[in-house]
C-alpha cells in the first residue's frame, strides 16, 4: 500500500468510528477488520478526490492566492488546537477544521487514557488520541510568516490536544467543579468587599486632601496677592484621587475576573487571554522604556553639552556686556544680542542632532507634530521674523541705545528696553511706549542724547517773534531764560540759532545741554525752560504773538512784574518750604 493510500486510511478512520474495534475482539481480527476497512476507505476517497480534481482543481503548492491561504482554526474548549492554512486531498481548509473538531469531540467523549502521540507521514504529521487518528498537519500548515516548521507547530498542537483531555476530565469531577465554584464565589465576595473599601477609603481621602490643601494653599501669597485658587485646586485633586480610584478598580476586576475564569475548563482560555493581555501591555510599555533608554541618555548628553558650552561663554559676554572689554565689532551694545544669537543657534544645533534619538522621533504622529510647527512657523512667523530681525539691525547700527532720550515719530522719552521684538519707551508725562522694532527701523529717530558732551542729552525749543524785535534782543533773552533753567549746563553755553525766515516773523530755535538723562526730569525741565521765557519777555516788555499774527494791538500784550503771582499764583519763595527760603 503506498504512503498516500495509508494516509486516507487514517482519515477514514477519522470520519467512521465504526472502523474502531471494540477491546473485547480478538488482537488478530481488529488488524484484519482495519485493513479490510481501510481499503474500502482508500477507494471512496479516490474516487471522490478524482471527481473534485476534474470539477474543481487543486491548486499549486507555490500559490499565495486567497483561497489557498485561508485560515481556519480548529478550536474544541475555547481553545485553538491547530490552524489549518491550505486544503488536503481536494478539502478545503474549513471543511478539514469542521470535521477535525468532530472527530475531536468524539474522541474525548471517550473515557480513555488520553495519551497524545505524533505519526510521522510523507504527507505530514499524525496526531493520535488513544492510538485514534484525531489531525493530520501539513508542512503548509505551518505559519511560513513566522518562519515556523512543521515541528514547532505539531509540538503547540500536542500541548493544546494535552489540555483540552485536562479540561474534559475536570469537567467529569464533580467534586473539583463545585470546589471551584466555591473559589470562584469567595473571589467574588472579596472583590466586592475590596470595592465598597475602596470607595469609602476614597472619601475618606479626598476629604482629608482637600481640607489639607485649602489650608495650605491659603498662606501661599505673592506680592500680597493669593497665588493659587484653592477650589481648582481642590477639584483637580478631586479628580486625581477619582482616576486612581477607577485605575485601583479596573486592576481589582482584571485580576477578579482572570482567577474567576480560571476556575472552570471552558472558561481557563479566558484567563489566560487577560493574562497576557495585561501582560502584553505592561511588556510593551516597559520594553519601550528600555530600549528608548540608550538613545534618551544620548539626547540628554546632546542637551547638556550645549548647556555646558552657553555656560562657558556666559561670563566672555557679560564681561563685554558690562563694558570692561572690547573685542572687534563686539561692544557693550552687540554682547546682549549676540549672546542670544549664538544661544538659540546652539539650542537649535543641539535639538536638530538629538531628534533622532529623542523617544517616538520616528512615529508618524511626531512627524505629523513636526510638520504642522513647520507649517505655521511658516505661515504665521513672516511678521514675528521681521520683527526680530529689525530689532538685531537696531542692536547692531547703534541707532538707539539703552537710557538715551530719543523722538520717534511724534513721541519722545527715554529709551527702557531693547527688544528682539519690541522697543520700550517711557515719556515724562508717566507714559510707558512699546513699539514695534520694524517701525523704529522705518522711522526716523531723532536721537537728543548721541551728541552731548558727558552725561545729559540736548534740550531745544523753538520760538517765533515779529520782524519789527531787534533779532540779538531775542537771541540775548533767550539765553537769559536759559541760564535762569536750573539744570541746564553753562557749558556748552546755550546757542540760539534763526532756521527760518516767513513770511510774518523769523523761527528762533534755542539749543541747550541739560543734565538729566531721565524722561521725567527732561519733562519738567522744558516746562521750567517755557516758564523763564514768558518771564523774561514779559520783563523786556516784549509781547509774543506768533504764530497766528494778524496785526499790532492798541497796546502791548505783556504782563506786567506786579501781575505775575496773581491770586491764587503764589511766588516761588512763598511755594517753598521754609528750610528753603532760609538757605537762598
Amino acid at each position: 500500500m503506498s504512503p498516500s493510500n495509508c494516509t486516507s486510511d487514517r482519515i477514514a478512520r477519522r470520519s467512521a468510528p465504526r472502523a474502531l474495534a471494540d477491546s473485547r475482539e480478538p488482537r488478530l481480527a481488529r488488524p484484519l477488520r482495519r485493513l479490510l476497512g481501510s481499503f474500502a476507505t482508500c477507494l471512496v476517497m479516490a474516487s471522490v478526490g478524482i471527481s473534485q480534481a476534474q470539477t474543481n482543481p487543486v491548486p499549486d503548492a507555490g500559490s499565495t492566492t486567497s483561497a489557498t491561504r485561508s485560515e481556519a482554526p480548529v478550536e474544541v474548549f475555547n481553545r485553538t488546537i491547530a490552524v489549518f492554512r491550505v486544503p488536503f486531498l481536494g478539502v478545503s481548509a474549513e471543511d478539514r477544521a469542521r470535521r477535525t473538531k468532530a472527530v475531536v469531540n468524539e474522541l474525548l467523549a471517550k473515557d480513555g487514557p488520553g495519551e497524545v502521540t505524533v505519526e510521522k507521514a510523507p504527507q505530514g504529521n499524525l496526531l493520535m488520541i488513544d492510538g485514534q487518528l484525531a489531525l493530520i498537519l501539513t508542512p503548509e500548515d505551518a505559519n511560513l510568516l513566522r518562519n515556523e516548521s512543521l515541528e514547532a507547530t505539531t509540538k503547540a498542537a500536542v500541548a493544546k490536544l494535552e489540555q483540552v483531555i485536562d479540561a474534559t476530565r475536570e469537567l467529569r469531577d464533580r467534586s473539583r467543579l463545585l470546589r471551584s465554584a466555591g473559589i470562584a464565589g469567595l473571589a467574588t465576595v472579596i472583590f466586592i468587599a475590596i470595592v465598597w473599601l475602596t470607595w469609602r477609603l476614597r472619601d475618606w481621602f479626598e476629604r482629608r486632601l482637600t481640607t489639607a490643601l485649602r489650608r495650605h494653599t491659603a498662606a501661599v501669597h505673592v506680592a500680597g496677592t493669593r497665588l493659587l485658587q484653592a477650589e481648582r485646586v481642590a477639584a483637580i485633586a478631586r479628580w486625581l484621587v477619582h482616576a486612581l480610584s477607577w485605575l485601583l478598580l479596573l486592576v481589582l476586576a482584571h485580576q477578579w475576573l482572570s482567577r474567576v475564569f480560571e476556575q472552570f475548563p471552558y472558561t481557563r482560555p479566558w484567563s489566560e487571554q487577560l493574562d497576557g493581555f495585561l501582560f502584553e501591555i505592561a511588556r510593551q510599555i516597559g520594553g519601550g522604556i528600555v530600549r528608548a533608554l540608550p538613545d534618551l541618555l544620548v539626547a540628554v548628553v546632546i542637551f547638556l553639552l550645549a548647556r555646558g558650552t552657553i555656560g562657558l561663554l556666559d561670563p566672555f559676554f557679560s564681561h563685554i556686556e558690562a563694558g570692561r572689554g572690547r573685542l572687534g565689532w563686539l561692544d557693550a551694545d552687540t554682547a546682549r544680542p549676540t549672546r542670544r544669537i549664538f544661544s538659540v543657534a546652539l539650542w537649535l544645533f543641539a535639538i536638530v542632532m538629538a531628534y533622532p534619538y529623542l523617544p517616538g522621533s520616528q512615529s508618524e504622529a511626531f512627524k505629523g507634530m513636526s510638520v504642522l510647527v513647520g507649517l505655521m512657523i511658516t505661515v504665521g512667523g513672516s511678521s514675528l521674523l521681521g520683527q526680530a530681525a529689525s530689532g538685531l539691525i537696531l542692536m547692531y547700527s547703534r541707532s538707539v541705545r539703552l537710557g538715551e532720550y530719543v523722538r520717534i515719530n511724534d513721541q519722545e522719552g527715554t529709551i527702557t528696553h531693547l527688544g528682539t521684538f519690541t522697543t520700550t519707551m517711557r515719556t515724562g508725562l508717566g507714559e510707558e511706549l512699546t513699539l514695534p522694532n520694524a517701525l523704529v527701523l522705518n522711522t526716523v529717530t531723532k536721537n537728543y542724547s548721541r551728541a552731548v558732551q558727558g552725561k545729559g542729552f540736548i534740550l531745544d525749543t523753538t520760538l517765533t517773534i515779529g520782524y519789527d524785535t531787534p533779532w540779538r534782543q531775542i537771541e540775548a533773552m533767550l539765553v537769559e531764560a536759559a541760564r535762569r533753567t536750573p539744570g541746564v549746563l553753562a557749558q556748552p553755553a546755550p546757542r540760539v540759532f534763526q532756521t527760518a525766515l516767513t513770511d510774518f516773523y523769523p523761527e528762533y530755535r534755542l539749543v541747550c545741554q541739560a543734565i538729566p538723562s531721565e524722561a521725567r526730569p527732561r519733562a519738567e525741565l522744558l516746562a521750567n525752560l517755557h516758564a523763564n521765557i514768558q518771564d523774561v519777555f514779559n520783563e523786556h516788555g516784549v509781547q509774543i504773538m506768533s504764530p497766528h499774527y494778524l496785526g499790532d494791538p492798541a497796546t502791548p500784550k505783556v504782563v506786567a512784574k506786579e501781575d505775575w503771582y496773581a491770586a491764587p499764583a503764589a511766588s516761588r519763595d512763598e511755594s517753598a518750604p521754609s528750610g528753603a527760603r532760609r538757605s537762598a
